[in-house]
């Protein structure tokens, strides 16, 4: 009983003061306006998608000359160039700028901002809420990008810009049409709502999402690649979405690998041999 008791005294403190408190206090108190400005997400997720691409584009960059590194790349022969790295860069900020800032200023307009909640989310809650942001989209993105593959007026249309890399490299992660990359920011915006996601688990799954995303284009399997640190092969990783763009038909799941395995889409890769 006593240990009982113990269990949930502890349990009830850490309810009550999350770890996350002083971070979020110090954030609140010194950042608020910057924080609620409707500007600040899609700052953070672009910010966020060029910083975690500068890495693998220096692999891409240094390429043979870097043997230790070249080794995990999964398609060893396919190293983009740069008009490929600079017509993927080009259409990434086209979209941000003509599309996403646009509508983050008309949203601005008529939703102004609210006061940020003085609580901080527990661990758990950010964790699990970030886990559950990712299974969501999981499932949205495999329904609408099996459509845009079997749909052919769909595919030429919006997706095909998409495919035009057989091997993909970190910046074609968001070379996208105008449609897919406002359905996709519409379910990334839209999601922690409907989970009623605390705003700083919002700001982390945006990240975390951004990162996975790039991961998964990135071309490399490295031994920390999310693929091999999740086990029983419940998540793809950059191998599966490899094998999605050699073999379109394929592995349309975004992240996880159980809704292709469910229907009958998942295809088999094998991880980088390191001799």
């Amino acid at each position: 009983m006593h240990l009982m008791h113990l269990g949930e005294t502890i349990w009830e403190s850490y309810g009550r003061e999350s770890v996350l408190q002083p971070m979020w206090d110090y954030m609140r108190l010194h950042y608020s306006d910057a924080l609620r400005s409707p500007l600040f997400p899609v700052i953070l997720s672009v910010s966020s998608y060029f910083v975690l691409c500068l890495p693998y584009l220096f692999c891409d960059i240094v390429g043979e000359k870097w043997p230790a590194v070249h080794r995990y790349k999964i398609q060893p022969g396919k190293l983009p160039t740069t008009s490929m790295i600079l017509r993927c860069a080009g259409i990434t900020l086209r979209n941000h700028i003509f599309l996403v800032f646009p509508a983050a200023v008309a949203q601005w307009a008529w939703r102004p901002p609210i006061p940020l909640p003085e609580q901080a989310p527990t661990l758990l809650e950010l964790v699990g809420g970030v886990a559950g942001n990712l299974l969501l989209f999981d499932l949205q993105y495999f329904i609408w990008h099996l459509l845009h593959h079997k749909v052919r007026w769909l595919y030429v249309t919006f997706h095909a810009i998409h495919h035009e890399f057989s091997a993909p490299f970190a910046l074609a992660t968001q070379c996208l049409g105008g449609w897919e990359l406002v359905t996709v920011g519409f379910w990334t915006t839209l999601n922690p709502v409907l989970l009623r996601c605390h705003i700083l688990t919002t700001w982390a799954f945006m990240v975390a999402h951004v990162y996975v995303s790039v991961e998964d284009h990135c071309g490399y399997d490295f031994p920390w690649s999310t693929s091999r640190l999740i086990p029983f092969g419940i998540y793809g990783g950059p191998s599966k979405h490899d094998v999605h763009h050699q073999k379109p038909n394929t592995n349309f799941a975004p992240h996880f690998s159980h809704w292709d395995k469910m229907f009958g889409t998942h295809a088999d890769f094998s991880f980088v041999k390191v001799q």
